[in-house]
């Protein structure tokens, strides 16, 4: 009988096939070097010489998949962890592993306060019109 008394295998799922606890997919690891940069909303767009990242050993599936999702139209992180099915975390850790290999990179959002002040674009727009 396994542990969890029903006589079943609490590492395989009916449905899904075996489970794969996420911590496996980033080998442990809960940060990467590249983690402070990747916000929710930042873009990643993969490197134009990333023609066949499934040739590269070292990479997991979830990386190879990452690499093929961005390909074809940039996407965010939140948008690769749904469709993904991971969690944003591993996920993160994940995006940084390609940044290291400079497979992909990543656009990092413009932050509020560098935007210019929507008042002083409309006084730029007006002081033209005045023209």
């Amino acid at each position: 009988m396994s542990a969890d008394g029903q006589g079943r295998n609490h590492w395989f799922d009916d449905e899904a096939g075996p489970v794969v606890r996420p911590y496996a997919m980033t080998r442990g690891r809960t940060t990467s070097a590249a983690q402070h940069r990747l916000d929710l909303i930042a873009v990643v767009v993969t490197e134009p010489h990333a023609d066949d990242p499934e040739a590269d050993t070292t990479l997991s599936p979830e990386h190879v998949e990452i690499v093929g999702l961005c390909r074809d139209t940039p996407q965010s992180v939140a948008e690769l962890a749904a469709g993904l099915d991971l969690p944003i975390g591993v996920v993160r850790v994940l995006i940084g592993d390609l940044v290291d290999a400079e497979l992909v990179h990543v656009n990092r959002p413009v932050p509020p306060a560098e935007l210019p002040d929507e008042n002083i674009l409309r006084d730029v727009i007006n002081g033209l019109r005045a023209l």
